[in-house]
């Protein structure tokens, strides 16, 4: 019997989702975003669901999502409204600031579906913002609700995810006693090298978008990501200009940008532009840009390319059977802002067994 149904709200490619429905009895019905091309990606890997493309702020596409939350009897929602104007400066208004009207609609839609859990991912600074403001608003916006709240900062890296990742998670459901956060997942953690080592053999502008497996798996990770796939998708490589070429045969495997004279790092004033990632670490925190050499340290630890696509998916901990649908611009968004499903498996089992306890 299936415990959880659920609506993914500004869902993007369905990262969040992928990770729940990996728990039994957890199961995505309803999705929005208003990116055709993310939600896209989502409809083709989640067929039974039911996708929506649209403004949530549009009255007639949040009626549809209601009706479809009833339909389907939706008890759980999920998302990470995205958030402006979070300083100090902007504290004078807060959660009614005319830039966050997005959460407040997320506010509305979990008061008229009233699920027994919601989970709530944003940026890490959240908690922090305006010395603690805005994260008290919203304690009071989902108590006034009915609703228990805890909240607090997760780090993907400590949930099997080769990557250090932070973001803000709040949790809140109609029970009393409330959910924590579940603690750390593993004591296992997984490296760059777990999460790619597989894939180290296109050169720049190598690679097709669908491909065969060359190299067997190397690590109990890429055994996991490979799952029953037979085939490689979205594993081709940047098609780098000369100059960037030029610049990246200058750095040495898993090094970085001092390995340039100075005059070749041009306007990126940060540290780790042009720089590799290191196989025997986390990554860094994976953008929507990890396609750019001169955007961090998200270039191949020895290859002169920066990452693929499928090469974040796996730092990110989709399963290699996620396919993603568009061109590279739109993919490497999808990617670079998804809720890695490895983190969201840790949240929905540790839901899931704090039900079975308060049962």
């Amino acid at each position: 019997m299936e415990k959880f149904r659920v609506l993914d709200l500004f869902s993007g490619a369905g990262g969040f989702s992928c990770g729940l429905d990996m728990v039994e009895g957890i199961t995505t019905e309803v999705a929005l975003d208003f990116d055709p091309r993310a939600i896209d990606t989502f409809q083709k890997n989640f067929p039974n669901t039911a996708c929506v493309c649209g403004d949530i702020c549009d009255v007639a596409i949040k009626d549809q999502i209601i009706s479809l939350c009833k339909e389907r009897k939706v008890n759980m929602i999920i998302g990470g409204p995205p958030c402006q104007g979070f300083s100090l400066k902007g504290k004078n208004l807060g959660l009614d600031d005319p830039r966050n009207f997005l959460f407040l609609e997320y506010v509305d839609i979990v008061g008229r579906v009233k699920p027994e859990v919601f989970v709530i991912e944003n940026v890490k600074n959240m908690i922090s913002s305006g010395n603690g403001y805005f994260i008290r608003q919203i304690y009071e916006k989902f108590t006034s609700l009915g609703y228990t709240l805890n909240s607090g900062i997760m780090n993907a890296y400590n949930f099997g995810v080769p990557q250090t990742r932070e973001r803000t998670i709040i949790i809140g459901t109609l029970h009393p006693c409330g959910i924590t956060l579940p603690d750390e997942y593993t004591e296992v953690k997984t490296t760059v090298r777990d999460a790619i080592s597989d894939l180290s053999y296109w050169e720049s502008g190598e690679g097709e978008e669908i491909s065969e497996y060359r190299n067997d798996p190397q690590s109990d990770y890429q055994r996991l990501l490979r799952g029953d796939s037979t085939t490689l998708y979205n594993h081709k490589a940047t098609n780098h200009s000369q100059v960037a070429l030029d610049k990246l045969k200058l750095i040495p495997p898993e090094g970085d940008k001092t390995s340039m004279p100075e005059e070749l790092y041009g306007n990126q004033k940060f540290m780790t532009t042009w720089s590799r990632l290191v196989w025997d670490k986390p990554s860094p925190t994976i953008d929507t840009r990890f396609d750019t050499p001169s955007n961090g340290r998200n270039s191949h630890p020895y290859l002169n390319r920066s990452i693929t696509p499928r090469e974040a998916a796996r730092i990110q901990s989709f399963p290699d059977s996620f396919v993603f649908y568009g061109n590279k611009c739109a993919v490497c968004k999808q990617i670079g802002n998804a809720v890695p499903p490895l983190l969201a498996k840790a949240i929905g089992e540790h839901i899931s067994q704090a039900f079975e306890e308060m049962e």
